[in-house]
């Protein structure tokens, strides 16, 4: 996907430039250490900090929020640079919550940002894709998430697509069914807790392979696999899935770089999550 930057802050958190626009997705900020609770028992430590700080990210137009209840896709610093962004499109029910200058989507609904008048940029369409947080049945308890396809103009080969946090379920494998993408942000880290045992609540490696083989984007690009205790699967698991993958789809995987410099906590008293 050509003229289009992406940086990886950490977990989910992404800066996009594309088509004009300053777009940042899932802000997190906050220093490592803290354990934040999720609900219902669940609870996690966030264990690296960002690879920027909040205060260098400079103006960003979007904000993609795929949802605003779980501190690993919106902390507290993240929440105040949804105050400073243009716009913030995220779910219905985030949407009501978090009010300012929120869109909620529903999934397949769509919205555009018109570009203004004689500036560089281009119309934006932005997609809402469905999201399963966790196993059948887990909505009432993980509550709403969507995901983000977008789509310019100028744009070739497909959407850029972020997956939002999900398993693989028959929602989310609409997706390709419905849609060309070129480009494709997978959120990952087989998210378990032990109140829960086994269940998963964001993608397994052997799920985005599965998934991937249905895309076949030209570009796969990992994210929300490190940084945090309750993730299972890290880049070895991932990659070591989609080694095995049909169709050269290894050879389609991208991983970006995160400074080796970002603060971070002791794993040894941060795993018993």
């Amino acid at each position: 996907m050509k003229d289009v930057r992406i940086t990886h802050v950490g977990g989910p958190t992404v800066l996009l430039e594309a088509a004009g626009w300053r777009i940042l997705t899932d802000p997190t900020f906050d220093v490592p250490g803290r354990r934040y609770s999720f609900g219902w028992g669940t609870s996690s430590r966030k264990l690296t900090g960002p690879a920027i700080a909040a205060e260098d990210v400079g103006p960003v137009d979007v904000v993609l929020l795929s949802h605003h209840h779980h501190a690993d896709n919106l902390d507290d610093t993240g929440r105040g640079l949804l105050q400073e962004a243009g716009t913030v499109i995220t779910t219905v029910p985030g949407a009501h919550r978090l009010q300012g200058r929120c869109r909620g989507l529903r999934p397949w609904q769509q919205t555009t940002l018109t570009a203004p008048a004689g500036s560089a940029r281009q119309d934006l369409t932005i997609t809402a894709t469905p999201c399963r947080h966790g196993p059948r049945f887990s909505r009432p308890l993980a509550g709403a998430v969507v995901g983000f396809a977008l789509s310019w103009p100028t744009q070739e080969h497909g959407v850029l697509w972020m997956s939002g946090d999900t398993v693989l379920c028959d929602a989310v494998r609409e997706v390709p069914a419905r849609m060309s993408v070129d480009t494709v942000l997978l959120h990952l880290g087989a998210v378990r807790f032990p109140v829960t045992g086994r269940a998963h609540y964001s993608f397994t490696a052997t799920e985005a392979v599965e998934l991937c083989s249905l895309l076949r984007p030209r570009t796969i690009i990992p994210v929300h696999y490190e940084g945090w205790g309750h993730f299972h699967e890290g880049r070895a698991e991932v990659e070591r899935a989609f080694a095995r993958a049909p169709l050269g789809l290894s050879e389609r995987l991208h991983w970006l770089p995160l400074p080796p410099s970002r603060s971070a906590v002791d794993l040894k008293t941060t795993t018993r999550e």
